[in-house]
């Protein structure tokens, strides 16, 4: 019985020998053993579809010692493990002649420094528990740069054995970690979008503007007698510009770690557990986290921001503007304030001129940092009326911020409870306070107690006054903040008797998702153009179309407009066809339903569609890439007596699936009639004469211009006019604004900066000539725009990086000519663009504080062909027309 009892005992020792490993958690070292490995780490930056032999990038080589320091004798998979780097060489990724190798010539101690280099061989401890890397131990006056690299090694000795997913820390934060085990070899599979770590960047809520990356990261073990045979990992990171993707830079991280050979090494040493085993081996040593740390890059002989701003400042004149160099220097100026104190920026801010100021001020609150906001609170003065350039620009900025936080709407709200000298600065706060509230919520900041706040100000504002002015202004921020509790209270003044409260609430429901736009709130509209329970002005009616034809319409919604048409007034009848023209021929969502709508005869037929007038609505293409795709449509409502009711230009831009409201310019004028002594159209005769022109920019809407109220005020411009338009928005904006830290698995780190900034001018105007019974209304559309992405891999003693960009300048005129000497009148319409230079470049670069550099660049320009763009037939005929009278 003994025998048979010592004879299964050696059989159960003999299958869990010839089986080791199987039933582990991780890898297990052995006693008295020396593990000595080979490893590599390399970084890498290019294009995205580069190679590397033509990127920028280092390689980190040494040899790398593990033993098994102690074991809890009651867990096989917790063990103490030491690691020693040696050998430690620094070289060019990519094979590359000397005169091009910044590190011919030069020693590890040389590029590191004999202090640096002793801190990184000196050795270093990790906890394995069942796998993963519980603790970590080195001395903590060691450089963070030196302990993230430690760090990185030790990452590539945390696996478990079985597949499934856990989430781990290491280096990289932490992640969701997936591992599939095979015999033999375990991958594991990191899911980087899921890595929480210390260091968080931001990027813009606008997406089409934003910037979007693709990550991978892959390591696959080889183990061999419980242990790891070799490690190989590969991280790549893709970054890209939504609107124009090959505007990208591409990061690739690689580790190798080989088994080279296995020697005679210490004894385990004695204790109770890790800490008092690891303090008697060495009380230096102190557990400090598995997690990177921040590393504090040093600037030697950088210039202080009142230096760049010396050296930039002809650059912001407003002069150049129209330039590409305006917006270049616009995003490094940003750079700079971004890590500037609050008396630095006003130093430059006090010390700027008078005409360069308004673009500091862009560039100054466009930085949003809490010393930038400071500065600026302190420098304005809101109760001085003069100050009124300064204000707006500054409130504009705010609206346009990439990242708004809860403190920048809070210093509105103080702003809009102190004395403000101006009652046009007192519309733009609060009117850029609902665009705020609208990114705030975008980001789920919806709750916080400041935007709940504003929240309650808007929606209560139209109810707390009887001022119209004041009525439009909370309207106006309600249409920013796209707040879903604002659709009822829009619904409602949709049906006002005041036309500016219908039009602002209508053009708002419009922005709505449709998803929100319910069966009450399309009854409401369809009273509103069907005017069932009042006579509204010919815009509001068009308005309210523009809503029903957006919203999803039912079969008997586009019926009953269809045969609204031939009983509209004249030119809201020719509107109404060019509109439906419009819809049918540019294949909008609604389309499908009006093809079936219109297979009716009696809402189809000769005596509806072909009505006379000189209304119109047309839609096109402005440009068409496989990136982005950019849309404008130009509305044009006339009066019955040839005048100008409405005139509405839009841009929007498309990328992947997203849809961004570039830009909208809107003219209204009503109550001219008096001028020609004609008849008001039905509904408006008793408007008060009015001119006026609304801009609404990247998606925010900003304070209406007037350029007239009263028959006093018009006939006072009339003879004054000087045909020189009225300024509507200009200034510098920050489109794109991406910061990114990636904290690769290796230990390095690298940070990625995109940003995108343009140079705007804006302007709009009304000529009226009584003598030659004729009307024009321009708008002129100057801009320039640079994007531009930056990756830097920045360690103390060595800077890797590149950046892509591309620039670009272009004007966009829009001009209306009617001559109402005869009716129908002759309208003319202009859209044109100048021809435009478009350039690109790439930079890669390598460095070492010595001042040793490698620069490669690349780039190209061209210059793209100026144009006409085309509207309908019908309006080339009467363009000819025109100019023909001119003769």
């Amino acid at each position: 019985m003994l025998a048979l009892f010592v004879l299964l005992l050696c059989m159960t020792f003999s299958f869990s020998a010839s089986t080791r490993g199987a039933g582990a958690a991780g890898p297990r070292l052995n006693n008295d053993r020396l593990y000595k490995f080979s490893y590599t780490t390399e970084v890498l930056v290019d294009r995205a579809k580069g190679s590397k032999d033509g990127s920028a990038g280092y390689s980190i080589s040494s040899d790398v010692d593990v033993n098994l320091v102690w074991r809890d004798p009651s867990s096989k998979d917790d063990q103490l493990i030491q690691l020693v780097i040696s050998n430690v060489k620094i070289k060019n990724v990519a094979p590359r002649s000397a005169k091009k190798n910044i590190f011919e010539g030069a020693t590890t101690q040389s590029l590191l420094g004999e202090k640096k280099l002793a801190a990184l061989e000196r050795p270093f401890m990790v906890h394995l528990k069942n796998g993963k890397v519980s603790s970590f131990y080195c001395y903590k006056a060691e450089p963070a740069s030196i302990k993230n690299l430690k760090r990185g090694v030790a990452s590539l000795l945390q696996v478990q054995c079985r597949s499934g997913k856990v989430i781990e820390n290491d280096v990289s934060g932490r992640c969701t970690v997936e591992y599939r085990a095979a015999q033999g070899q375990v991958t594991r599979t990191k899911a980087l979008e899921t890595c929480k770590t210390a260091e968080t960047g931001f990027t813009t809520h606008i997406q089409v503007l934003g910037v979007s990356g693709e990550s991978s990261s892959v390591t696959v073990f080889t183990l061999e007698d419980g242990f790891i045979k070799s490690a190989i990992a590969k991280e790549t990171h893709i970054l890209a510009v939504n609107a124009r993707r090959t505007t990208a830079a591409k990061i690739v991280s690689r580790q190798s770690l080989t088994l080279v050979a296995i020697e005679t090494g210490p004894f385990e040493a004695a204790g109770k557990n890790v800490a008092s085993v690891v303090k008697s081996l060495d009380e230096k040593l102190f557990a400090v986290g598995v997690a990177a740390e921040k590393v504090k890059s040093q600037c030697k002989g950088c210039q202080s921001l009142f230096e760049h701003w010396q050296a930039v400042q002809k650059q912001f004149e407003p002069d150049s503007l129209s330039k590409a160099i305006a917006p270049r220097s616009f995003l490094a100026l940003i750079q700079s304030i971004r890590k500037a104190s609050k008396d630095a920026i006003l130093q430059v801010l006090k010390h700027s001129s008078k005409t360069a100021l308004p673009q500091v001020v862009d560039a100054v609150t466009s930085s949003q940092t809490p010393d930038s906001l400071d500065a600026m609170l302190q420098f304005l003065n809101f109760a001085d009326p003069k100050g009124l350039v300064l204000q707006e620009r500054f409130l504009y900025a705010c609206g346009f911020a990439s990242h708004p936080n809860e403190r920048m709407l809070q210093a509105l709200v103080d702003i809009s409870k102190g004395k403000i000298g101006s009652k046009d600065i007192k519309e733009s706060v609060v009117i850029i306070m609902g665009a705020i509230v609208h990114k705030l919520c975008q980001k789920g900041g919806c709750e916080l107690p400041t935007v709940v706040e504003v929240k309650k100000m808007i929606l209560e504002g139209p109810y707390s006054t009887q001022v119209e002015s004041d009525i439009q202004m909370y309207l106006l921020a309600l249409k920013n903040s796209l707040l879903p509790e604002a659709i009822p209270l829009f619904s409602k003044y949709a049906e006002s008797e005041v036309g500016a409260y219908c039009t602002i609430s209508l053009t708002a429901l419009q922005r709505y998702d449709v998803a929100l736009i319910t069966d009450e709130v399309k009854q409401t509209v369809n009273r509103v153009y069907h005017q069932n329970r009042r006579v509204y002005e010919k815009n509001v009616r068009a308005a309210a179309a523009d809503v029903v034809f957006s919203s999803n319409p039912s079969y008997m919604e586009v019926k009953n407009v269809l045969l609204s048409i031939g009983n509209l007034p004249k030119e809201l009848n020719k509107y109404m066809l060019s509109k439906v023209k419009d819809i049918l021929h540019f294949e909008m969502p609604a389309s499908k339903i009006l093809r079936k709508a219109m297979k009716d005869m009696i809402s189809h037929n000769y005596d509806r569609f072909s009505k006379v007038g000189s209304s119109s609505a047309f839609s096109g293409f402005m440009a068409r890439t496989a990136d982005a795709t950019t849309t404008y449509s130009l509305d044009i409502l006339y009066s019955g007596s040839g005048v100008l009711r409405r005139s509405n230009m839009n841009i929007y831009g498309a990328s992947n699936g997203a849809l961004l409201h570039g830009l909208q310019v809107a003219i209204e004028a009503q109550g001219m009639e008096s001028l020609i002594a004609a008849k008001p159209d039905e509904g408006e005769e008793d408007l008060e004469s009015f001119a006026g022109m609304s801009a609404l920019l990247f998606d925010v809407q900003l304070r209406p211009v007037t350029f007239f109220k009263g028959y006093s005020d018009l006939m006072s411009k009339m003879f004054s006019m000087s045909g020189e338009p009225m300024n509507v928005v200009k200034g510098l904006i920050l489109l794109t604004d991406h910061s990114q830290v990636i904290q690769l698995q290796s230990g390095l780190k690298a940070n990625a900066e995109f940003q995108g900034g343009l140079a705007i001018d804006i302007s709009g105007g009304m000529e009226v000539s009584l003598w030659y019974r004729e009307s024009k209304t321009s708008v002129n559309n100057k801009g320039a725009m640079v994007v531009t992405g930056n990756v830097t891999v920045d360690m103390d003693f060595v800077r890797t990086g590149m950046e892509v960009s591309f620039e670009t300048e272009a004007s966009l005129d829009f001009i209306t000519t009617v001559q109402f000497s005869e009716y129908p009148f002759l309208v003319c319409m202009q859209m044109d663009k100048t021809a435009l230079p478009f350039s690109e470049s790439l930079t890669k670069y390598e460095s070492l504080p010595s001042g040793k550099s490698y620069v490669s660049r690349r780039g190209h320009k061209q210059l793209l062909p100026g144009s006409e763009f085309p509207l309908h037939q019908e309006n080339s005929n009467m363009c000819k027309r025109v100019f023909d009278s001119d003769w």
